[in-house]
C-alpha cells in the first residue's frame, strides 16, 4: 500500500494511497479521512461508494463530509467505482454508464468483466480487510453512497446485515432490473438470466430480508433521473409492505448533483453515528 497524498482536515488527515487488490486483479486507488480522535483510539468507519463516472475523489472534495466526521469521531473511506488499468476490458461502445467508471458494485460472471469486475468482494471483503490493519478503526461499519452508489450500498448492507451497523444512500439506483442502466450493466455483468440479478437489486432484497438493517434515503424531487432510472417509489412502496426500518425522504427542489448531496451529509453522517458505540 502506497501513500499518494496527505493533507490535514479538521484536525484530521484526508488521504490517498493505492494498492495491489487481489479481489478485482489490478492496482486500486482508495481515499479515507481519519478524523483526529483516531489519534488516541480507534474509531467506526462509514464506507462511502460513489457513482457513474466517479472516483474516489468526486465525494472528497465536493460533499463537505469531513467536518461532520470530525465531529462525531468517525473515518470515511472512499474505494473507487470500478477496477482501473490497460487491461482492463471496458464498454465496447465507450459509453460512460458501463465499464470503466461504472463497476455496479456486483461480481460478474461473464467474460471479459468477470476476470477485473468483482467490486462486491472488494468492497465487502477486501478493502475493509485492508483498512482494519493499517488504520486505527475499529470493525463497527455503516455503508452510504450516491446514485449507482447508492444502489452498492443498500445491496451490499441487505446482504450482510452483520457487518453494518446501517445504511443511507442518496439517489439510489433503487430497482436496477426494471431501468435502464441497471438492465445494461447487470444483463452484461451476469448475463441473461434475470433471477440473478436479484440478487443486486434493492427491492428485491428487502422483499426477502430477515435482518434488518436502520437505513435512511433521500432522493430529490427536481433529479432529471428520477422517473426512467431510479424507481424511488418503488422503493417507498416496498418499504412499506415489508415494514423496514427505512426512511426514504423526497427533498422538494433538489437534483441529483453534490450539491444536494452536500445538502444532507451531516444529517447522513449523524444517523450513522447514532448506531455506532460510543461516538
Amino acid at each position: 500500500m502506497e501513500l499518494v497524498t496527505s493533507q490535514k482536515l479538521f484536525d484530521g488527515q484526508q488521504q490517498q494511497y493505492t494498492h495491489q487488490a487481489e479481489s478485482v486483479n489490478c492496482e486500486m486507488t482508495f481515499s479515507i479521512y481519519l478524523p483526529p480522535q483516531a489519534d488516541t483510539q480507534p474509531v467506526p468507519v462509514l464506507y462511502w461508494l460513489s457513482g457513474l463516472t466517479c472516483t474516489d475523489q468526486n465525494f472528497v472534495t465536493k460533499s463537505g463530509a469531513q467536518q461532520f466526521a470530525a465531529k462525531h469521531g468517525v473515518a470515511i473511506v472512499c474505494p473507487d467505482t470500478s477496477p482501473r488499468g490497460a487491461e482492463v476490458p471496458d464498454d465496447p461502445e465507450q459509453a460512460w454508464d458501463f465499464g470503466l467508471g461504472a463497476g455496479f458494485y456486483v461480481n460478474a460472471t461473464q467474460s471479459p468483466w468477470k476476470q477485473y469486475y468483482q467490486m462486491y468482494d472488494y468492497v465487502v471483503q477486501e478493502l475493509p480487510r485492508l483498512v482494519e490493519k493499517k488504520f486505527a478503526v475499529t470493525t463497527q461499519r455503516a455503508i452510504s453512497g450516491h446514485s449507482m452508489g447508492g444502489h452498492g450500498a443498500l445491496t451490499i448492507a441487505l446482504k450482510n446485515p452483520e457487518r453494518y451497523r446501517s445504511m443511507s444512500a442518496f439517489s439510489p439506483i433503487a430497482a436496477p432490473i426494471n431501468c435502464p442502466w441497471g438492465q445494461k450493466a447487470l444483463g452484461l455483468y451476469l448475463g441473461d438470466d434475470q433471477e440473478k440479478w436479484k440478487d443486486y437489486d434493492s427491492c428485491e432484497l428487502i422483499k426477502v430480508s430477515s435482518n434488518a438493517v436502520p437505513g435512511l434515503v433521500d432522493q430529490g424531487s427536481a433529479d432529471d433521473f428520477l422517473q426512467q432510472q431510479l424507481n424511488t417509489q418503488q422503493l417507498i412502496d416496498t418499504v412499506s409492505r415489508a415494514n423496514y426500518p427505512m426512511q426514504v425522504r423526497m427533498q422538494p427542489g433538489y437534483d441529483h448533483s453534490y450539491f444536494f448531496i452536500a445538502t444532507f451529509i451531516e444529517q447522513h453522517i449523524a444517523f450513522h453515528a447514532k448506531h455506532f458505540d460510543n461516538t
